[in-house]
């Protein structure tokens, strides 16, 4: 039986959502549909990706935001809305209120990136930055609603909410009239829950399923007990979708209508970043890159035609580098090595020669002549090498070997 309270006591409809779709027509886009030849080879059967990275705010989030603000009365929009987000929402909620006059105090972390920052007041909110990590936040802006009537707009926990994001699984019933399988990134799961209404009750044989980075998972603990429950601590690259706790609201729907809820590991969602990036020239967030990732993970457990939701593009300049380098390496196409060579002229050289020769592009060297370590005649260098992937990898190892180099790490 699906889990209800007090607070979700109102379902969500397939009439809410073509309502929504009313209220969305001239605000949201209609974002496209485009096809994965790399993926659909994967799977054995055609890969749409649909782009909400491309959407204006640059996430699905502004749907939600929109609906529920829209739907606030006149006293309510008076006293103006608060949110706490670290991305995301917090943009949607700033064009929102913003496209309908009403004030918006948005709280974000004070390690938030600054792009982020910047976007959100760029759209029309008030900013704060309050505490370090969203629990932090998410308590400043409870206590400020609490204390000047202003509207708290949750991400994820409210009808309205999901009714606005469930539009996404409307365009994609009429975009891929034929898809057999949907599969979407999960946080608190307003999105999965909302495309899951519209879908299920167009086209229940369609499949969604549900994606979780391995270490903010918390709905399949959660569907085993029944009710939501939280994680500890959890911790993923992928903010987006970095969520303790299912909504309430969101919860009864996953339980009820979305098949399967599946996780994906760190290196998963950086290799999957990356394919986005080279192949479909998408720029992705790791939340949205986790249906991509769970299709790399086991392409061939996916009926098609697959439609796979990129969920946002919003990914902070200085995350992208790092994640790239991750993806890099977990694909086998980056690779950092130490070793130790006699310090006389020319041995640098010589290193970098072999490698050369062996056709690694070397990205960054370090070299270290100065360390307690290290012997009167030896120096320590230190390689970040761009490669072709695990076999061109273990040829250098081979390279390095056969010159007499000892490689440390």
């Amino acid at each position: 039986m699906s889990y209800r309270t007090a607070e979700s006591l109102r379902s969500v409809t397939l009439d809410d959502v073509r309502g929504a779709r009313k209220m969305l027509s001239d605000v949201a886009r209609v974002t496209a549909l485009e096809g994965s030849r790399y993926l659909s080879r994967l799977v054995g059967a055609p890969v749409h990706l649909k782009c909400e990275n491309l959407q204006r705010t640059g996430s699905f989030k502004l749907r939600g935001a929109y609906v529920r603000i829209a739907g606030l009365l006149p006293e309510e929009r008076a006293a103006g809305v608060v949110a706490a987000s670290a991305g995301n929402h917090a943009q949607g909620v700033a064009l929102a209120s913003s496209l309908l006059g009403v004030h918006a105090t948005v709280f974000m972390p004070q390690g938030a990136p600054l792009p982020k920052v910047s976007a959100t007041r760029d759209y029309g909110a008030e900013v704060r930055l309050h505490g370090h990590v969203v629990d932090e936040t998410l308590a400043a802006a409870e206590e400020y609603a609490a204390r000047t009537g202003a509207v708290f707009i949750h991400p994820f926990d409210h009808p309205d909410v999901i009714a606005g994001q469930g539009t996404v699984g409307l365009e994609i019933l009429e975009q891929c009239p034929e898809a057999r399988t949907i599969v979407v990134g999960m946080g608190g799961g307003g999105l999965a829950a909302g495309i899951a209404v519209a879908v299920k009750a167009l086209r229940p044989d369609v499949r969604v399923v549900g994606v979780q980075a391995e270490g903010a998972a918390c709905y399949p603990p959660s569907l085993a007990a029944g009710r939501p429950v939280s994680l500890r601590n959890p911790a993923t690259m992928a903010d987006g979708i970095r969520v303790g706790r299912p909504g309430v609201v969101p919860f009864g729907i996953v339980d009820e209508l979305v098949d399967e809820v599946r996780t994906v590991s760190e290196d998963e969602l950086s290799a999957a970043l990356l394919l986005c990036l080279e192949r479909a020239k998408l720029v992705v967030e790791p939340a949205g890159a986790s249906p991509v990732a769970a299709l790399l993970a086991a392409p061939e457990t996916f009926e098609g035609p697959v439609v796979a939701v990129l969920s946002g593009g919003n990914v902070d300049p200085v995350l992208m580098q790092r994640v790239l380098r991750h993806g890099m390496a977990a694909q086998g196409r980056y690779l950092a090595v130490r070793l130790r060579l006699t310090d006389r002229p020319g041995a640098l050289a010589t290193l970098l020669g072999v490698l050369s020769a062996a056709d690694a592009n070397v990205l960054d060297v370090s070299h270290v002549r100065t360390d307690p370590r290290l012997g009167l005649t030896e120096a320590e260098v230190e390689l970040h090498l761009e490669t072709k992937g695990p076999a061109h990898c273990a040829e250098l190892g081979r390279a390095l070997r056969d010159a007499g180099y000892t490689v440390i790490a």
